[in-house]
């Protein structure tokens, strides 16, 4: 899971960096769409923290209590980060928004209300360019996050022969990549809807499509929270392998030395590309002893070079 954590450790600078700079334009200039990115970007810089607490935690050994490992740690805190830090900055960012488009707007460098208190930015500053400088900055860190969440995307996708994106989101195990490169995706969505919003308040002198952006932003963060939700809970309520990876598994099976049918057959994750397979095998009747379990052993070793991410193999022959 090296490439994992890579991936993670890069989002927490450019999340970190980036949430700086945009709660700075908005204490220069009060604008609805910049204060839903700050939300935005401190949840993200938070997700950060509880992804690398699962690799860390799901990286410890088994032992009595956990007799395969502490993989699926890294579900459980994914599952966190979908739903606890992605559904606090969804709804800060709509609420907010809603705030402002049902009071009339907030004109840009006014006094607007942040947790609870009335702000008053300073003035002297053109806040438009203020924005957009800190907009632009933020998307150049956020495509250096991007670019490595997507390679390692790119990398598992070659690895495992998924045909795109969409496969790769519905067949993955590694949910830390997957939340990573979810949370990059958004946060460029969200820059540019931001980047739009200011733009459409400065040239009609509306700043309602200022506060319609922070809406939008906070939507689109609570749809994307629901989907990283489903996904870790498949995997939380112990899923199995893609129908297509199981039958080319089967096929291993059925094709094995002196194998007459297969009796049962399960498959599930226990960690991030990390699964446990269990067969129940009716073999050829005379076998000896040694016969069988050298018939099992290169059974083992052929279905690990079908699928690596099967590194528990119980095989139980039928008579």
């Amino acid at each position: 899971m090296a490439g994992s954590r890579g991936v993670v450790i890069a989002a927490l600078f450019a999340n970190g960096a980036i949430a700086i700079l945009k709660f700075i334009g908005f204490l220069l200039t009060a604008s609805p769409s910049m204060l839903s990115e700050t939300y935005h970007s401190i949840s993200d810089t938070g997700n950060q923290v509880f992804l690398l607490i699962g690799l860390r935690f799901g990286g410890r050994e088994a032992d009595r209590q956990h007799p395969f490992g502490y993989g699926k740690a890294q579900f459980f805190y994914s599952f966190l980060v979908s739903v606890f830090l992605f559904g606090i900055a969804g709804w800060e960012s709509l609420k907010h928004g809603y705030h402002v488009l049902t009071h009339g707007g907030t004109e840009a460098g006014g006094a607007v209300k942040f947790l609870g208190f009335t702000y008053q930015p300073p003035v002297g500053f053109d806040l438009f360019y203020v924005n957009v400088a800190v907009l632009l900055a933020a998307v150049a860190f956020e495509s250096y996050a991007f670019k490595k969440a997507w390679a390692e995307m790119k990398r598992q996708m070659a690895e495992n022969d998924w045909g795109g994106i969409r496969e790769a989101f519905r067949k993955t195990s590694d949910v830390t990549t997957l939340t990573a490169l979810t949370e990059d995706t958004i946060a460029l969505l969200g820059l540019v809807v931001a980047l739009l919003g200011i733009t459409l308040a400065r040239v009609f002198d509306e700043p309602l499509f200022d506060a319609a952006g922070a809406l939008v932003i906070g939507g689109m963060l609570m749809v994307f929270a629901v989907a990283l939700a489903w996904e870790n809970k498949r995997l939380i309520l112990g899923e199995s392998l893609p129908a297509d990876e199981e039958g080319r598994l089967r096929t291993v099976i059925e094709e094995a030395d002196d194998v007459d049918r297969i009796v049962g057959f399960r498959t599930v994750y226990f960690g991030p590309e990390e699964a446990l397979l269990s067969a129940d095998v009716e073999f050829r009747p005379g076998l000896s002893g040694t016969e069988l379990d050298e018939r099992i052993s290169a059974m083992q070793d052929a279905i690990r070079e079908a699928n690596s991410d099967v590194n528990k193999i119980y095989i139980e022959p039928e008579v």
